[in-house]
């Protein structure tokens, strides 16, 4: 099983390598809307990103093959045990810390260089180094404290129910998805950044008009400081029941007309309208579930235990290695699923603002001033890009409309 994952993993790996470093030609069309040096700078800012994401990834898979497949996890399992002084929980526990502070180290130097000195090398990031820091170590807390706590409930529920905790895991992490959706706006977004109810009369008439017209009642429409960070922009929906809101950066509301603002709030919209969140947490609850079988069947062939055996704290190894490698595997399906989701956003938002021009000079705009790989190779798009590349977005609006515009 573990040889079939790896088999799988890197063929994707070294395909995504050999499309990094040799991406193929660009869509012709593309010159319609972008000229020869927009379009060699998007593609050498996205090259310089693929590379560290996949050299990262060959890293951290190396470094947890390594431990999983030579003497090393056990060793260090069996110093847990007894530092926990036989407690099995606490034991579990500080196995995990160990290995999240090991891939911490492994991963940091990928982290500062693509989200710190790549951004301020390409004059996106407005961020100071100290600034980048705080964010980070904030993040790591927070990833310590609720891994841990995860990591707490895995232990203590395959020693509770040893042949379907499984089932527990997936209830757990179900539980804690549909949490996590409600609490996250209202919680842990407000810990990075600010964020200001929409004051502009303009942006408040144009929403609640769009929102009209899709028969639909939104809730707070919020501006981020995303300034603080970088010059891109974006905007997001987020948020379950009363929390639910839509997000604006204020370099959206800042840099862009309010047209291509327009049909920003109106993509975002659509998701709400098109039931896109609700339909993304079961999907993601039904994979969870599958998952965990997959892993615990996995578990079952790897770990040699006497009858109804408690995991040793080593299987937690074994547990980041498997989710690195479906994680991996399973990014076509995953992202296969999004693009759809966002294409059909894209159409639902011309329908709502009755302007595919607005839509089009929106994505031209974004990749602009973004620098995005306006057209991927195709590999590099199935395989990781969570929307379709510009030029796709841009043809499918202009399919939509009439006349070009």
């Amino acid at each position: 099983m573990w040889w079939g994952l790896l088999l799988l993993a890197g063929v994707f790996a070294l395909a995504y390598l050999y499309f990094t470093l040799v991406p193929g030609p660009v869509d012709p069309a593309a010159r319609q809307y972008f000229t020869a040096a927009e379009i060699a700078a998007g593609r050498r800012y996205a090259q310089a990103n693929r590379l560290i994401f996949i050299v990262s990834f060959f890293v951290e898979l190396a470094v947890l093959a390594g431990l999983v497949f030579s003497p090393a996890a056990a060793r260090l399992g069996h110093g847990a045990t007894r530092l926990a002084q036989g407690r099995p929980l606490v034991a579990g526990f500080l196995f995990f810390a160990a290995l999240w502070v090991l891939l911490r180290a492994v991963n940091l130097p990928f982290s500062l260089l693509s989200s710190y000195y790549l951004e301020h090398q390409w004059g996106f990031s407005t961020e100071s180094l100290a600034g980048w820091w705080g964010d980070y170590l904030k993040g790591a807390a927070l990833d310590l404290m609720l891994s841990g706590a995860g990591v707490v409930l895995f232990f203590w529920a395959t020693r509770r129910w040893p042949r379907t905790w499984w089932l527990a895991a997936g209830a757990f992490l179900a539980a804690w998805i549909i949490i996590a959706n409600y609490l996250w706006p209202v919680v842990v977004a407000p810990l990075f950044n600010r964020f200001t109810p929409a004051t502009d009369p303009e942006v408040v008439a144009m929403v609640q008009r769009l929102a009209e017209r899709a028969d639909l009642s939104v809730g707070k429409v919020l501006v981020m400081d995303a300034s603080r960070r970088t010059t891109k922009a974006n905007a997001y929906f987020a948020g379950l029941g009363r929390t639910k809101r839509i997000v604006l950066y204020d370099t959206l509301l800042r840099d862009y007309p309010c047209d291509e603002v327009e049909a920003v709030v109106a993509h975002e919209l659509a998701h709400w309208k098109l039931g896109h969140i609700r339909r993304g947490t079961v999907y993601g609850i039904a994979a969870n579930f599958a998952l965990w079988l997959l892993l615990f069947l996995v578990l079952r062939l790897s770990l040699d235990l006497p009858h109804r055996g408690p995991y040793p704290p080593q299987a937690w190894a074994l547990v980041v290695f498997f989710f690195l490698l479906t994680s991996f595997i399973g990014n076509p399906i995953t992202n296969g699923i999004s693009r759809r989701m966002e294409a059909a956003a894209d159409a639902y938002s011309v329908e709502l603002t009755g302007d595919p021009r607005a839509v089009v000079r929106l994505q031209v705009d974004l990749a602009r001033r973004d620098l995005a790989d306006i057209s991927p190779p195709p590999f590099i798009e199935w395989f990781t890009y969570t929307h379709p590349s510009t030029m796709r977005r841009i043809e499918a609006v202009v399919a939509l409309s009439p006349r070009r515009p």
